[in-house]
């Protein structure tokens, strides 16, 4: 019998009906859920294990960098330049409100939703919650990246309230990246979209698997780039990087000194000198310490920050794509926490289609190698092309349009499209 978390996820992913859309939202896709919760209303709590499970685990959905992306984006651009010159939508006003309840702020939501083809415009006076503002809800939560829930929360109305123009605006701008992107495309890829912080495995124009990933923190971002993957380290070495060395190990190692505490010895953690000597981690002054003085490296191990996988790629960022010991994080709908390089969810799932080609490997090779904890690198017979990308708004094939928050300020919007 199917689970309650399974149903839940089930009932909750998009449904292309096609028929009866508005004009203004022709080919939208609809989405046919259910509540939340266990059908009661009001709901009164988020169901966490249903967010957990859609963030971790995200529909495959359309190839984001797909030619036939272009003509559906430009399409929408058409249709925001229309909203736009009618004077695109009032903002909604900063109150939560969910199913089952009736708020005076109803009908600008109900306006708002129909103003961008969420919600059928017939009636958009009601203060009722009902089940279709639901349903609405959920439709511009899962196109703007946010866990489709059917609650209106914080980050739900600063989505809504990112006005007309600049969602123009963004278009606009990625439809440039997505025309430049798409023209040197391979037949096998693999493309990290940052602001989304999602992987895509595609083959033939089509996603095999999507993935939850990790992104670089504002401060530490994560680079745009085209590489080749080359080879996999399976349980690796982890050599701490300059910007974790200078920003995180050193800073952290001289809190622990004042309280007669060794971090080198707490985290498994080897320095060497600049000869290439192992230095006795008592010998250690933090308050001394200066950045490029030792070099860092941890053994593979539950501790290691890179998981059981690295997948390498040649790049002058010094960054990479790996596991990680702790998937809680994936759980979680803003996953911008990394400094720059790439965690991804069920990597051995990715693993296995990468080494597809290699002869010899398999999903149960790939098991065997993270359960043996056997270090082993690999290169690739064949190197699989990697777009790691920027793009934030964009329409697909049935004419859903996406948005995803200007994770970096990059879309010339300013930090109203940032701020959720």
């Amino acid at each position: 019998m199917m689970t309650r978390l399974a149903q839940l996820v089930l009932v909750t992913l998009v449904a292309v009906l096609g028929a009866a859309a508005p004009a203004t939202a022709q080919g939208l896709a609809w989405i046919q859920a259910g509540p939340v919760g266990d059908g009661a209303r009001p709901t009164d709590t988020y169901d966490r294990e249903f967010i957990r499970e859609w963030e971790s685990n995200p529909p495959k959905g359309f190839a984001t960098l797909s030619k036939n992306n272009i003509e559906p984006t430009k399409a929408a651009i058409k249709r925001y330049a229309d909203i736009v010159a009618a004077g695109g939508w009032a903002a909604v006003p900063d109150v939560p409100m969910q199913a089952g309840g009736s708020y005076p702020a109803a009908p600008l939501l109900r306006a708002r939703l129909a103003g961008s083809g969420d919600l059928r415009a017939d009636d958009t006076s009601s203060t009722s919650f009902d089940f279709e503002l639901e349903k609405a809800i959920k439709r511009f939560q899962a196109s703007n990246g946010l866990t489709p829930t059917g609650i209106v929360d914080k980050r739900t109305i600063a989505a809504l309230n990112v006005p007309a123009d600049a969602r123009l605006k963004q278009l606009k701008v990625n439809l440039g990246r997505l025309t430049e992107l798409s023209s040197s495309l391979a037949k096998k890829y693999v493309m990290v979209n940052i602001p989304a912080a999602q992987i895509e495995a595609v083959e033939n124009g089509q996603i095999v698997a999507r993935y939850a990933g990790v992104v670089g923190k504002i401060d530490r971002q994560t680079p745009l780039l085209r590489s080749n993957i080359t080879d996999l380290n399976f349980n690796p070495m982890w050599r701490v990087p300059p910007t974790v060395e200078s920003e995180d190990l050193i800073p952290r190692g001289r809190q622990m000194q004042k309280k007669d505490q060794n971090v080198l010895r707490k985290f498994h953690i080897d320095a060497y000198d600049g000869s290439g000597k192992k230095v006795d981690p008592d010998n250690v002054d933090w308050n001394n310490v200066r950045p490029g003085m030792y070099s860092y490296s941890q053994q593979p191990g539950k501790e290691n920050p890179l998981g059981f996988l690295k997948i390498n790629f040649p790049n002058g960022h010094s960054v990479y794509m790996h596991d990680t010991p702790s998937d809680t994080i994936f759980g979680r709908n803003f996953r911008s926490a990394s400094s720059g390089c790439i965690r991804v969810r069920n990597i051995e799932h990715l693993a296995t289609w990468l080494v597809s080609d290699q002869g010899g490997w398999d999903g149960d090779r790939v098991a065997k190698m993270k359960e043996s904890g056997e270090r082993l690198d690999l290169r690739l017979k064949k190197p699989v092309q990697l777009n790691f990308v920027y793009v934030t708004a964009w329409a697909t094939e049935d004419g859903v349009v996406q948005f995803r928050r200007d994770l970096y300020q990059r879309d010339g919007v300013g930090a109203v499209a940032s701020a959720y």
